[in-house]
């Protein structure tokens, strides 16, 4: 029996979307204390050069101090931010002081216009390079100038792993925890099945199972190995 949908009207359900802090600083007077406000219209639009957008209301306090500078940080945001996102979403700069009133720090970067969240786990430094008035939202393009993460992310050999930031993301209203051990990694779907165990561990059932279903129906994997089906040649 097929599935039936219901049409919801034509809205921005794209989920899971990330959460981020961004911190900013503006020029002129009033405006050049260290704000937070938090994001979800925020993505990655470009890898050479590194490139992401954000969306802000023109109204917004932290739209003029972004405009002004140029600059800003994006912050991850782990469980242990997640409130603090949430007070930066429906407060405004121009009445708090997040950082004091969170007992939040600022930190500053050498040569770079914006501070930083002490406090996230990773953040990004942006500087932007367009702004397109959309409708609702502003969108800005941003050149992403250099990235910092935290000490205890990373192995001895150098490598990643974010999921040590209990990273929160954000769908339809609601703060969402990550994870910690992933269903599969970029090609998992068709990797050798002596890696798929070295990068996930799983029982052999499961990840057979696994790789299994991520085939598109009705295709066999090409192996190389095996008899070939009647006709002479391999599916």
């Amino acid at each position: 029996m097929a599935e039936t949908f219901r049409p919801i009207g034509a809205t921005t359900l794209l989920a899971p979307i990330p959460a981020v802090l961004l911190s900013c600083r503006g020029t002129e007077p009033g405006f050049e204390r260290a704000n937070l406000i938090t994001v979800a219209w925020a993505g990655v639009v470009n890898t050479s050069p590194p490139m992401i957008s954000v969306s802000i209301r023109p109204e917004r306090h932290s739209y003029a101090q972004i405009r002004q500078s140029g600059a800003f940080c994006l912050n991850l945001v782990g469980r242990d931010l997640c409130r603090a996102a949430d007070y930066c979403g429906v407060k405004s700069g121009r009445d708090v002081d997040k950082f004091a009133e969170l007992s939040l720090h600022a930190r500053e970067l050498d040569g770079f216009p914006a501070p930083a969240l002490e406090e996230a786990p990773a953040f990004l430094c942006c500087r932007v390079t367009q702004v397109i008035p959309l409708g609702s939202h502003d969108l800005f393009l941003c050149r992403v100038a250099e990235v910092f993460a935290r000490d205890e992310l990373f192995d001895a050999d150098g490598s990643l792993h974010l999921n040590r930031a209990h990273l929160v993301a954000y769908a339809h209203g609601q703060y969402i925890p990550l994870r910690e051990r992933p269903e599969g990694f970029f090609g998992y779907s068709v990797a050798r099945e002596e890696v798929v165990r070295r990068r996930l561990g799983a029982p052999n059932g499961q990840r057979k199972a696994a790789q299994g279903k991520a085939r598109p129906a009705g295709k066999t994997p090409r192996t190389g190995k095996g008899p070939r089906p009647k006709g002479g040649k391999r599916p």
